[in-house]
């Protein structure tokens, strides 16, 4: 599915101006920063984390930027929503600087655990896989996720390029055939060591009992790479992120790394093994080429080289912390030995909870969201978790959390200041704006400048609440500015210029603040651009973020109305 949203963050038609800028500080009633208001955004221009790189190299290149694949045993949880929520955000921020993201996402469709899951349900798995992974699609339309590559690996052509990679693997001589007897679990695909296991049998991710199994399969020779594994992460200390994670992956390694099996011998859902058809593909093996497959452009010929050519390696892997060890052990090992380029970057993001409390059917706290979604909407849903929880770090949802923190910085910081001001324009100026943005001479033009470098860089550092933040407190600002001026007054005192100044520039506070907001609330960021009167011509033919003088000054929009059903004060 190829999909595209116009935009960039170039906003230099009104307030951004360039140049070295400073922090908007109280505002005194003729309108200017009072002393000592020209501090740097400082609090909010690092991320907790080194710079991703992103931005290297040529606007040219196309290079992927992924979610894992996601397991179709069951419905979408609101944990696969997260991870896919944060990376499309990174992805739009990215196709606004100019850059050429290809976003990832899918469906990961063999293994037992599916097998299982239709057998139960009283469905074929392939029935099962189309149904589910239907779901998630619809899920993602939902929220607005703009994703470019939609992987599903029963796809022919992912299985293809799922047996060249082994056969190269083979060729390599890093399979070989032997005997495993072990305790599995089938939650997890994986086989565990008994120093991972809680109860001595028990799987700390799933709770459940592991079996015992054993069997002749076919092994990767992950222990070969363990100076290579070792030399990566010493010499790439950002290649895990965020830290926690890498001294995961650290501890892991140095215990000694252990051959794996790549095979299953009862399992007929999978890909056949290209040399033994009477075992199929470790649906580990088998998903994560699922990052290289999706590269083909339809009417390509489906080899690894093509593939790759078309945006490998990764810029990132964003994953749940509960897959890092495939992601940042196993799969290294594998392009290793295949000869392929590594991503640069796994970040293992935390676990969600519910109200304190690990969600589960069994606690009965399962946080569904579809039904957030259509309660709240996708923008609310999309900005509460991205604004409220800092990303790599386990988060806590609470509904009361929830509508206080939508009320608060969307509802009565962006709703309210662009509601009183459109309402005070209607009024006096019968909707059209008397002056023009790019005429007034304010400090917000200053702000809006720094922040116009500041957010889309915590965005690509994947610290979505320094991105969010200072966005609130520039909106807060003008609602300072706003209740101190009270241009209401001043039309009735005859200060017309002055009134429609004040006006003029919270509009335009607004509609940056729509800029800045785009990759995280993107359905909002248009509602507030057609409410401002911009046409859909202006907002996606001319780089959406320039518009000119006569654009902005008589084209407001006559019917305006709220910018979203939920922009009022939502009670619990």
């Amino acid at each position: 599915c190829e999909r595209r949203v116009v935009g960039d963050w170039n906003m230099n038609s009104a307030f951004v101006i360039g140049g070295e800028v400073g922090f908007l500080g109280r505002l005194r009633k003729d309108g200017l920063a009072s002393h000592g208001g020209r501090r740097l955004l400082s609090r909010w221009s690092k991320g907790p984390r080194p710079f991703l790189r992103m931005c290297a190299g040529s606007d040219d290149t196309p290079f992927a930027i992924t979610t894992p694949l996601f397991y179709v045993n069951a419905e979408p949880h609101m944990g696969s929503a997260y991870t896919t929520m944060a990376t499309d955000a990174i992805s739009r921020s990215l196709r606004m600087s100019g850059k050429k993201p290809v976003m990832i996402t899918g469906c990961d469709e063999h293994g037992d655990k599916i097998r299982m899951s239709a057998e139960k349900l009283g469905r074929s798995p392939r029935d099962h896989c189309d149904r589910i992974s239907s779901e998630f699609i619809n899920l993602f339309d939902k929220l607005g996720i703009d994703y470019d590559k939609f992987c599903r690996t029963t796809n022919p052509v992912h299985e293809t390029i799922v047996e060249q990679f082994m056969n190269r693997v083979w060729d390599n001589g890093d399979i070989y055939k032997s005997e495993y007897e072990g305790l599995y679990c089938t939650g997890c695909e994986e086989y565990k060591d008994s120093k991972d296991l809680v109860n001595k049998d028990q799987c700390p991710v799933h709770q459940t009992k592991c079996e015992s199994r054993k069997e002749e399969n076919y092994f990767f020779a992950l222990s070969k790479y363990q100076n290579q594994i070792e030399k990566l992460l010493e010499e790439n200390p950002d290649f895990v992120q965020p830290t926690r994670s890498r001294n995961e992956v650290l501890s892991w390694v140095k215990s000694g790394l252990r051959d794996f099996s790549v095979s299953r011998a009862n399992n007929p859902w999978g890909i056949p093994v290209p040399k033994d058809n009477s075992q199929t593909i470790y649906v580990w093996f088998d998903a994560l080429l699922g990052y290289i497959s999706s590269l083909l452009e339809p009417g390509d010929e489906p080899t690894i080289e093509n593939a790759i050519a078309r945006g490998w390696p990764a810029k990132v892997h964003i994953i749940g912390k509960d897959i890092l060890r495939f992601h940042a052990i196993y799969w290294p090992a594998m392009l290793m030995s295949a000869g392929l380029e590594l991503p640069e970057v796994v970040f293992g993001h935390g676990f969600l909870t519910k109200d304190g409390l690990k969600m589960g059917k069994s606690l009965g706290n399962t946080l569904d969201p579809f039904s957030l979604v259509g309660t709240y909407g996708a923008d609310a849903t999309r900005y509460f978790f991205l604004r409220s929880i800092e990303f790599g770090s386990d988060g806590d949802y609470n509904e009361e959390r929830f509508i206080s923190t939508v009320n608060a910085d969307l509802a009565n910081n962006l709703g309210n200041l662009l509601n009183r001001s459109m309402n005070l324009i209607r009024k006096n100026c019968d909707l059209m704006y008397e002056l023009d943005s790019s005429e007034i001479d304010h400090p917000f033009r200053e702000t809006a400048s720094q922040l116009a470098t500041l957010v889309p860089k915590n965005l690509e550092q994947l610290h979505f609440t320094g991105a969010c933040q200072p966005i609130v407190e520039y909106l807060g600002q003008a609602n300072l500015y706003i209740a101190e001026e009270e241009p209401w007054t001043l039309f009735k005192q005859g200060e017309r210029e002055r009134a429609v100044r004040c006006l003029c520039t919270c509009l335009e506070v607004v509609r940056v603040a729509g800029v800045l907001l785009k990759p995280v609330t993107p359905m909002l960021s248009d509602r507030i651009y057609r409410s401002l009167g911009l046409t859909e011509q202006q907002w996606q033919g001319k780089t959406a973020m320039t518009v000119g003088k006569d654009d902005i000054r008589r084209s407001p929009n006559k019917s305006f109305k709220r910018v979203a059903p939920w922009l009022c004060s939502i009670q619990i």
